[in-house]
């Protein structure tokens, strides 16, 4: 998780067909981005997942003193790869929890490769790695 000053997106190459076309850039002003990688293994307990993201990322926020999140898949770094269905159906359970307690929240698109611009201040509090 990385707090951002600034961070901004433009969608690039499309590595998902099944998932919808985006071509619009997008600009948000202090939020926490989630980079997100969903596991094979994760596949088995999604609601533990879940619920264990939805607190990690209010925790960070709250830290940061934001109230806006952003979910970020981080996927194409990894080895072990949750289905990307299963992976953007924990993305719009958490976008949904998070939006239920008075965050604001939004997704980059899903299956995009993405120029992304992120301007972070330099405190620990903006960049928490947590593993589940």
């Amino acid at each position: 998780m990385i707090y951002c000053d600034r961070f901004a997106y433009k969608p690039q190459i499309k590595t998902l067909p099944e998932f919808p076309d985006f071509d619009e850039e997008k600009i948000y002003e202090k939020v926490l981005v989630g980079f997100i990688q969903m596991e094979k293994e994760d596949e088995e307990n999604p609601k533990y997942f879940e619920t264990k993201l939805v607190k990690s990322l209010k925790w960070a926020a709250k830290k940061n003193e934001t109230q806006h999140i952003i979910l970020h898949s981080f996927a194409h770094l990894s080895l072990s790869k949750a289905e990307p269905q299963i992976t953007k159906d924990l993305f719009d359970a958490v976008e949904e929890r998070l939006k239920n307690t008075a965050y604001q929240c939004n997704q980059t698109p899903f299956g995009y490769f993405l120029d992304i611009d992120v301007k972070a201040p330099g405190r620990s509090a903006a960049r928490i790695f947590k593993s589940f």
